[in-house]
């Protein structure tokens, strides 16, 4: 599928860099890769997720893309701009009970023509049973399936697409991890000189490690690239902030212009600078830091 399918896709993203005392005192640059910049409906990583699995279902003749998330959920939201834009029904399947009026990132996927339905908290924590899906399919006939967050091997195929837009041009890589898609492409596309930190933003993160080798099984048939978890950064848990994660957000918007989300690109962020502090990176070592744009909004 040719990028050109949703107008106004800016590929390849910007890469700026970031002066601050701090990683000049180190000796370390550090640049921003600014996939949150590629489109104001499809950002980031939701872009390059949903890429390939546009493209398969396509090929397999499917008309309906149907997927999962929380009542705030940018991917449900990307997903209902991706299915307008490229001539698909598209059902969106919510955690918890239906809330009216509607929030306003429900709002926008009811407006680009999306159908909701809703799963009780309970069934949604089975949403990957044969039970639940043939369920929906009994209900809404047959759909294009993408899992919540976007995390397949057709996601990782579209990721490990980024380290090519940045060449040789730096050393380490770091991500905000949620479901492991975005880091299992990504270092599946490092070179053999180059590395990827993902920084889980939720407790208890050491899970993942299997879920990412999971997915690059899928696709490669083992591990891919050299990369490690930093999962002492999550603050508390998924949504979970503090006063200093918060001082954090203040201070990088104060000194670079950059809001920071606070749920992902903050943690992350936090502990690309925390690490830098603590002597990590040899003097003279490239990172890039992905600025994916935001992820689920917390319910609060």
């Amino acid at each position: 599928m040719e990028d050109g399918v949703i107008a106004g896709l800016r590929l390849p993203s910007p890469v700026v860099e970031v002066g601050d005392e701090r990683l000049t005192a180190a000796g370390v640059r550090v640049l921003l890769k600014r996939d949150d910049l590629i489109h104001p409906e499809v950002p980031g990583n939701k872009w390059r997720k949903l890429k390939y699995n546009v493209a398969t279902a396509r090929e397999l003749g499917f008309g309906t893309l149907l997927t999962f998330g929380g009542a705030y959920s940018n991917h449900v939201r990307a997903t209902a701009a991706v299915g307008e834009y490229c001539g698909f029904r598209t059902i969106g399947v919510i955690r918890g009970e239906e809330h009216l009026p509607l929030n306003p990132s429900l709002r926008y996927a009811v407006s680009r023509g999306m159908r909701l339905t809703y799963l009780d908290r309970a069934t949604y924590r089975e949403k990957r049973s044969d039970a639940v899906v043939d369920a929906l399919r009994a209900e809404f006939g047959e759909f294009y399936l993408i899992p919540e967050g976007g995390s397949n091997a057709e996601a990782v195929r579209g990721c490990a697409e980024l380290p090519a837009e940045l060449g040789s041009s730096f050393d380490v890589l770091f991500c905000a991890v949620g479901t492991g898609g975005t880091l299992a492409g990504v270092a599946a596309g490092v070179g053999p000189d180059q590395s990827v930190v993902g920084v889980p933003v939720l407790k208890g993160g050491e899970f993942l490690e299997g879920e990412i080798v999971g997915l690059q099984r899928q696709v490669y048939g083992g591990r891919q690239g050299s990369w490690r978890l930093e999962n002492d950064y999550h603050f508390g848990g998924y949504a979970k902030r503090s006063p200093e994660l918060d001082a954090f957000v203040d201070d990088f918007e104060a000194r670079h212009g950059l809001r920071l989300d606070w749920v992902y690109e903050a943690k992350m962020m936090y502990a690309l600078f925390d690490q830098v502090a603590r002597g990590t990176f040899a003097r003279g070592t490239t990172i890039v830091a992905l600025i994916s744009g935001s992820g689920d909004v917390p319910e609060v």
